[in-house]
């Protein structure tokens, strides 16, 4: 009777759009991608040892390696990390275009203000609209405090959950965190929420509405992830699913 054991399974990949390990696979012999085996000579028409043919720089004994391409950003400042810097971006889909997050969020919109606003229909007294003085200001603050909270309820759910609201799955889009591609889970999901809407909640829908234009102006000048002040303050991209 045999005591050998099956392999342990694999856990199963809960996120499919985490980022995965990037770079060709090494042979099973040991040997490096191109390169010479461990202890042996190079291969005939191989590429030549690194360090040039005398042990020095790429080009002989003594001579420093060649300077960044043209272009190349030795402090890691751009998109591609940087010269010898891992790209951020690697391994995930593009980044999505300020036209289709912008749909995507009006759609959100509309999707959490329409029943909104059936509900004020049925369910609020009209005389709550009539109110002057301080009890119309009261009133006016309750109904942006409910609103508000709607539309952070809103975003934080669909994110957390699949880094997809409604709007975003219809166009394609999805809100992944930046370092590893994954879903937001937790608090990212909410400060990425509250950023988007809370500051509402300084005056009016006046002050909503600045703030509005000032995420989307944030949105246009950043680069190279496109982040938003929300995203900054989350840490997180908005890539393309299809």
């Amino acid at each position: 009777m045999s005591t050998d054991q099956p392999p342990p399974e694999q856990p199963p990949e809960d996120d499919p759009f985490r980022k995965k390990p990037q770079g060709p696979p090494r042979p099973s012999n040991g040997t490096p991608p191109g390169g010479t085996p461990p202890g042996g000579t190079p291969p005939p028409g191989g590429p030549p040892p690194p360090g040039g043919p005398y042990g020095g720089g790429p080009g002989g004994a003594g001579h420093p390696p060649p300077p960044p391409p043209y272009g190349g950003d030795p402090f890691g400042s751009g998109a591609g990390g940087g010269y010898g810097m891992p790209d951020p971006l690697a391994g995930m889909p593009p980044l999505a275009d300020f036209g289709r997050r912008l749909a995507a969020r009006l759609i959100d919109v509309i999707v959490v203000a329409v029943p909104l606003v059936l509900i004020v229909i049925l369910v609020v007294d009209i005389e709550w609209f009539r109110a002057e003085g301080d009890a119309a200001s009261r009133n006016a603050l309750v109904t942006i405090l409910i609103a508000i909270a709607a539309f952070v309820l809103y975003d934080w759910w669909f994110h957390q959950k699949s880094g997809q609201t409604l709007g975003k799955k219809m166009l394609g889009l999805r809100v992944a965190m930046l370092n590893d591609g994954s879903v937001p889970k937790g608090s990212p999901a909410l400060v990425r929420a509250v950023m988007i809407w809370v500051p509402g909640l300084i005056c009016c829908w006046l002050s909503l509405i600045f703030w509005s234009i000032a995420l989307v102006i944030s949105v246009v000048v950043d680069k190279p992830y496109k982040q938003g002040l929300h995203d900054k303050a989350a840490r997180t991209v908005v890539v393309r699913t299809s």
